[in-house]
């Protein structure tokens, strides 16, 4: 098969405030799906224990990002929580090019600069079934102090709030049953089959969302 008779990728976004369970989730999609990538983010935060440069993020210097701004090297980027995160705009070309499905694990600032890029991306957010719940796990983590998860719950809420610029949500309530239903909505926008839009979420989106 030549280059020019490959089937071109799909670009999915995945998204959700913090604690919501999207790395786990998205972990486990790639584990058993050869046919998705996870494209591999830039940021200014410092490395914590167990990961690696290169492999869950390029850590770079706060003058280097600056610089790859300025160059255009970006499909995305964007400041959380004081640092700054984004999708090299080359490499994920060139993975959608080979073929391979790809996905960017960015936040709704982000999303919403590769929708203008890729209208045809497909963007998913997870949502927690509780704010209460949401805490727990943003508590249970034991890294941050009283003041940050306060401000983290804050920055939840208000990314929530822009659930309704997604195509789809999924409810992470229970890991193996949300994880199936993302595998559904990928397979199903691979073979172009209609979506359903979740509706029975959007109620659930707009109470999380409300400050």
């Amino acid at each position: 098969m030549s280059s020019s008779d490959q089937r071109r990728g799909n670009l999915f976004i995945i998204a959700a405030p913090s604690g919501g369970g999207k790395t786990s989730l998205v972990n486990a999609l790639l584990e058993n799906d050869e046919r998705l990538v996870l494209s591999i983010s830039h940021t200014t935060r410092r490395a914590r224990p167990g990961e690696v440069d290169g492999m869950h993020y390029h850590f770079v210097s706060h003058d280097d990002f600056e610089q790859m701004v300025e160059n255009g090297d970006f499909l995305e980027h964007a400041r959380v929580f004081d640092n700054h995160y984004g999708s090299n705009r080359n490499s994920v070309a060139r993975q959608l090019e080979q073929g391979k499905d790809v996905i960017l694990e960015i936040d709704w600032q982000g999303a919403r600069q590769v929708r203008a890029a890729f209208p045809d991306c497909l963007m998913i957010f997870i949502i927690p079934p509780s704010l209460e719940t949401l805490r727990e796990r943003l508590t249970g983590r034991g890294q941050d102090s009283t003041a940050v998860i306060q401000r983290r719950m804050r920055d939840a809420q208000a990314e929530i709030s822009h659930w309704a610029e997604f195509d789809q949500l999924v409810v992470n309530d229970d890991f193996d049953a949300a994880l199936e239903e993302l595998r559904t909505i990928i397979n199903d926008y691979r073979k172009r089959q209609p979506l359903d839009v979740n509706k029975r979420y959007q109620r659930l989106a707009q109470e999380l969302g409300r400050s």
